[in-house]
């Protein structure tokens, strides 16, 4: 192609959308935009890869040791880690390349002659982004303050997970509670520094009570309250959080403390895949908690470090009312588990429009 230059620019999305429309129009007319994917399937052929590039790191440091086998496993699986995908690989690789020079770099300060996988999990602690040593320094302190709740029960409070930038996960407390309508009535009432998409999945919670408890919340308002959110919350990942803190509070029933769940949430009450499910599970390891509620179609992304195999106990869930029979105190849920089947066949019987048998509880 004729030309006095060619010229490659790289931006993320952000920048795009910031770019002058003129100079776009420009690139869009004489060139080519190109999106990059930050993962790759995970084949024999892209681990392949995935080995060429550790090779290419080392090489270019030209001062680390090599990795044996047992260290460049441990890479792949932090790839993989990392895509927050099942069956991918991240093609994030400066970070990935940070990894193996600080494993390197230790393994050197040794005097080893092969890096090791014992090197890269040190390296995975000492190279923490800050997102992550913030989340760190978070759950640390709400455990020094007993802020963070981790057994017994509470009325209106359940234990959220969130993800901090792209690696650190974070518990996220959420609190409901009722109070005499003010103006119409029947609104839900969220702080927490929410942005867009957090608002509209609050508004989907509203739907979800209507159907759930029955009640009519026009004389009333729910208030929710995302605790500690100082750097802001997005996403709709605590729709099932926020949903069984409402219900919670509307029904006066309590919430087992040691349970921490994430999830979205449909209108009809099914339990969608959210992101970071990794990361948000380890965070409520480190904080105590034993048991987390993730969607089912998240399980096959979940790749947890071994130290919290042993600490935590994971139960994939599809439904809100499987999520409720777990987190709510079995005292007093039966009676509201059997308000909901005796909701769920009111709404079938007027959908069919048939003279259908109520359902019977068989024990």
């Amino acid at each position: 192609v004729p030309c006095d230059f060619v010229m490659v620019a790289a931006g993320n999305l952000d920048a795009i959308e910031g770019m002058h429309p003129a100079l776009r129009s420009r690139i869009r007319g004489n060139g080519y935009e190109i999106y990059m994917e930050d993962t790759m399937p995970d084949t024999p052929e892209n681990r392949e890869k995935f080995i060429r590039f550790i090779a290419q790191e080392i090489k270019n440091d030209g001062m680390i040791p090599h990795f044996d086998r047992t260290a460049i496993d441990e890479v792949i699986h932090e790839a993989k880690r990392r895509s927050n995908r099942k069956g991918y690989l991240t093609l994030k690789l400066r970070d990935m390349g940070g990894l193996i020079r600080v494993a390197g770099d230790l393994a050197r300060q040794e005097g080893a002659e092969l890096t090791t996988r014992r090197h890269v999990l040190e390296a995975k602690k000492t190279a923490r982004s800050i997102e992550d040593q913030i989340s760190g320094q978070m759950i640390r302190r709400t455990r020094e303050y007993e802020l963070a709740v981790v057994e017994g029960t509470e009325i209106g409070r359940v234990n959220g997970l969130a993800v901090m930038g792209s690696d650190a996960g974070s518990v996220l407390p959420i609190m409901a509670a009722i109070t005499p309508a003010q103006g119409d009535g029947g609104n839900i009432i969220a702080t927490g520094l929410l942005k867009e998409i957090a608002q509209e999945s609050i508004k989907n919670v509203g739907a979800i009570l209507k159907r759930f408890t029955g009640k009519d919340i026009r004389n009333i308002d729910i208030h929710i309250q995302f605790i500690g959110t100082y750097q802001g919350v997005e996403g709709d990942s605590a729709s099932i959080t926020v949903a069984t803190a409402a219900i919670s509070a509307l029904e006066s029933i309590p919430v087992r403390q040691d349970i921490a769940m994430t999830g979205s949430l449909s209108v009809r009450g099914d339990v969608l895949p959210v992101g970071g499910v990794t990361y948000k599970i380890e965070a409520a390891a480190r904080a105590g908690i034993r048991k987390v509620l993730i969607p089912k179609a998240n399980l096959g992304d979940v790749l947890i470090e071994d130290e919290f195999l042993s600490t935590i106990e994971i139960i994939p869930v599809e439904k809100i009312d499987e999520v409720l029979k777990i987190a709510l105190v079995p005292d007093n849920r039966e009676m509201f588990l059997d308000k909901l089947k005796t909701i769920a066949w009111s709404t079938t019987r007027s959908i069919l429009g048939t003279d259908i048998s109520a359902p019977r509880t068989v024990v």
